[in-house]
């Protein structure tokens, strides 16, 4: 890699939008390549190329993939032949997850609310039913 067009971390950071520490990270977990190293200072050098790598794997994360579904989305990206049925699958994994999230986080605001309603919210009550309904959760588990 020449180093003349190359640019720092630092730049490659700027120019991703992410931090220094985010592509170390990243290298680390094997998402980005080992970059280069500068023969004179050691310094990472990073291709272009690499900034557009950064901007998949931020694009994937915002959709909700782990980063090991990310790894793999970008092995099936940089395939010689990209198979969509293996992507199309793991995209239809993630929407049946988000929508029993969804469905998760709907049941705790029906709760949540049935139990806001039934509390009166007075300071000086002894028995709150919003501490007594998680006291009983609690010792139910037990």
């Amino acid at each position: 890699m020449k180093t003349a067009n190359t640019l720092t971390i630092g730049k490659v950071a700027a120019r991703a939008g992410v931090g220094v520490e985010t592509i170390r990270f990243y290298e680390r977990e094997r998402l980005l390549p080992e970059p280069d190293r500068d023969p004179t200072s050691n310094y990472r050098r990073y291709s272009a190329s690499i900034i557009a790598r950064l901007k998949f794997i931020a694009r994937a994360k915002e959709l909700g993939f782990t980063l090991n579904e990310t790894r793999e989305l970008l092995e099936l990206h940089s395939a010689k032949t990209i198979n969509c049925k293996s992507v199309k699958a793991r995209a239809d994994e993630k929407i049946a997850a988000i929508q029993r999230k969804i469905s998760d986080l709907q049941q705790m605001e029906t709760t949540l609310v049935q139990l806001v309603e039934a509390c009166p919210g007075e300071i000086d009550q002894v028995d709150c039913p919003i501490l007594r309904t998680l006291e009983k959760g609690f010792m139910n588990e037990g």
